[in-house]
């Protein structure tokens, strides 16, 4: 699994970057709004991946920042959204945009992606209010009071083992927001599963 990329920009297209990791050019998929933050050619990047796996291909889609591929993770679970009509709502609106869309069940705001209609946009939003929690006030995602939606592999792991065992997602969520808290980005998987689980079933 490919994480992430550290390297030199190489070049850009109209929806992905080739990005220099020694020597080795990996092509990645992106959003305009990743395009847009990576800086101009031959600059260092660091950029985070979500890597898809079919019968036939290998393709690497890659995000400027981890809640970007968080809710791009989120999208491509709706039925009818796949990798393309992920990233052009990921193109349309900030991670905090999307998420203060979802938890107020603005559907047309979701609409203002290419390729998403209002029915499309009604899925995506009853599908993902409850895996996000409360509406940010302003900021990224888990500020102004709003449920945490965890970042990162280890987090977004622990929050579908709790799913896995009947949790609700915004318990789980919650609950794995707070053992991270707890433990630090250093805890393993298991421990932050226990943890976790520990302060679910309060």
């Amino acid at each position: 699994m490919i994480a992430k990329l550290k390297g030199l920009l190489d070049s850009t297209g109209i929806d992905h970057a080739v990005i220099d990791v020694g020597g080795v050019g990996y092509l990645v998929g992106a959003s305009s709004r990743t395009l847009a933050a990576l800086g101009p050619v031959g600059e260092a990047v660091t950029i985070h991946t979500e890597m898809l796996v079919a019968e036939d291909s290998i393709r690497l889609v890659g995000f400027a920042r981890a809640d970007e591929r968080d809710w791009y993770r989120l999208l491509t679970h709706v039925q009818g959204v796949g990798s393309r009509v992920a990233l052009a709502i990921l193109s349309a609106l900030e991670p905090a945009e999307l998420h203060r869309a979802v938890a107020t069940g603005d559907k047309a705001m979701v609409a203002r992606a290419n390729g998403v209609g209002p029915k499309l946009a009604q899925r995506i939003v009853n599908e993902l209010k409850d895996k996000i929690g409360a509406a940010p006030t302003g900021g990224p995602i888990g500020t102004g009071g709003a449920v945490a939606m965890p970042v990162g592999n280890m987090s977004a792991d622990a929050l579908s083992a709790l799913q896995n065992l009947g949790f609700k997602p915004a318990e789980a969520s919650a609950a794995v927001a707070a053992a991270e808290a707890d433990l630090g980005e250093a805890a393993s998987l298991d421990a932050l599963v226990r943890l976790a689980l520990r302060k679910a079933a309060k």
